[in-house]
């Protein structure tokens, strides 16, 4: 399996996070780097260096970055995808977790669930855009791309 076995956040230009949504990035790598699915499709008839990948994942110019190399380090692919298809489920998914974070101190536990709910279908929704944008320049299973869904999140927290 083709997977990614080091990412670079470069959040250096954001403000510092949140607990929560330094708490969040922590979880989303380590579960991304325990177990994900990455693979660089042919580009133009030619292939591209194996994995495993380096990820390098950055906001420039309004646009998401992924710059991919291979685990030796030899450039395998870089594209940029617009932020546009996600500023609303980025938001929407802003709004739920901090009404969760809040409902998680003093909620009742059937209040709780009923926000997470809401808080995953969101998440999910924000991973199908992901895998949508996505098609012809790597493919990324389910868990992946809500993984990788996350790490945008916080990329877009200062943004």
């Amino acid at each position: 399996m083709v997977k990614i076995v080091h990412i670079d956040l470069d959040d250096s230009a954001l403000p510092p996070p949140t607990a929560e949504i330094e708490q969040e990035r922590k979880v989303a790598m380590f579960d991304l780097l325990e177990d994900n699915s990455f693979v660089l499709p042919e580009r133009d008839g030619k292939a591209v260096p194996s994995g495993p990948y380096r990820l390098g994942l950055s906001i420039r110019q309004k646009r998401l970055v992924f710059e991919i190399a291979t685990e030796k380090g030899k450039t395998a692919g870089e594209f940029h995808l617009s932020l546009g298809p996600f500023r609303q489920v980025v938001k929407d998914y802003f709004q739920i977790c901090e009404s969760y974070f809040d409902a998680v101190k003093t909620a009742a536990p059937s209040q709780i669930e009923t926000i997470d709910m809401a808080r995953r279908g969101i998440h999910d929704e924000g991973a199908r855009i992901l895998q949508e944008r996505l098609g012809g320049k790597a493919e990324v299973d389910y868990d992946t791309a809500r993984r990788l869904f996350t790490l945008i999140c916080v990329l877009h927290f200062g943004g």
